[in-house]
């Protein structure tokens, strides 16, 4: 996986990743074969992170061929004991094994043989994670900062008002949620939210929501999720992205639902994101703990 994360943050988030070429030449002499070098290792580097981002495409497959088993199952994950620091398909089954008293035999079948097949497919990434990890040693932290989604950012709230990074310089913290319409884990945690935006405010923060089906401000998406908000009483903002903006391409690399992350006040992602609803209570107590380390860094640096 791309980050395997504690029982009560997401189960997989996809990261945008990005390559910087270091190079440098002692003579002239040199200088080519130095360039060349760098552009196989470019190009190596390319060929893998793309071969993963199809791969994990495959996982989103599964996930979306058989949504309501899925579905059901993600729902239980903030409450699975199942240890999510291991293999990812050894997560998955530990927390199907721990719940299957709740699915039909043919739920269980289903889902037993998607997580097979993740598992083979997770070999496949662990392998071509490893040159994309030693293409990108060498690349510093500011660069590391640098390939945050969340910079140059671009959206678009439900009103159709721009929006830009000033969405998160103007904050201490921004706590963005990334749910969708039919996610019933996601709509349950909706009031809880609009309560955190309210206390947020009053430390310097905000509440963002990111509705994955609203993307290139479909306006029946939209229609939908304002519909649902509204019956929930969540008045906190919500954003349309891009499809194809890095952050539109980190939202749809998401797996499990609802997932929640911070971002701190230059754009970048602070922490590990938490996946379940913050109507459970462990995982309202994990996240508030962050909120408060961001804002007293963010007040330390100011």
């Amino acid at each position: 996986m791309k980050k395997k994360l504690n029982v009560v943050t997401a189960l997989a988030v996809c990261a945008a990743l990005s390559f910087t070429a270091c190079g440098g030449s002692a003579s002239a002499s040199s200088s080519s074969a130095a360039s060349s070098s760098t552009a196989v290792s470019e190009a190596a580097s390319g060929d893998a992170s793309a071969t993963i981002d199809d791969l994990y495409q495959q996982e989103n497959q599964l996930f979306a061929d058989h949504a309501d088993a899925w579905n059901k199952l993600f729902g239980m994950m903030g409450k699975s004991e199942s240890d999510s620091n291991g293999d990812y398909a050894d997560f998955l089954a530990g927390t199907l094994e721990a719940n299957k008293d709740s699915f039909t035999e043919e739920e269980i079948a289903t889902l037993t043989a998607d997580i097979e097949t993740i598992r083979g497919i997770e070999a496949q990434i662990a392998a071509l994670q490893g040159q994309v990890d030693a293409s990108s040693a060498a690349d510093s932290a500011d660069a590391a900062q640098d390939a945050s989604p969340f910079k140059n950012f671009s959206a678009t709230d439900f009103d159709g008002n721009k929006v830009d990074d000033t969405l998160f310089s103007n904050n201490a913290v921004t706590v963005m949620n990334f749910w969708f319409t039919g996610c019933k884990p996601c709509v349950g945690e909706l009031s809880k939210l609009n309560e955190l935006n309210e206390t947020l405010k009053a430390m310097g923060g905000e509440v963002v929501g990111v509705n994955t089906e609203t993307f290139d401000g479909n306006e029946s998406a939209i229609a939908d999720a304002k519909k649902v908000l509204e019956s929930q009483n969540a008045a906190y903002r919500n954003l349309s992205l891009n499809s194809d903006s890095e952050a539109g391409k980190y939202a749809s690399g998401i797996m499990a639902f609802p997932t929640t992350i911070l971002v701190d006040r230059n754009g970048n992602i602070v922490g590990e994101p938490l996946l379940g609803g913050i109507d459970i209570q462990e995982n309202y107590d994990a996240l508030m703990q962050q909120i408060q380390s961001v804002v007293d860094a963010d007040s330390a640096n100011q």
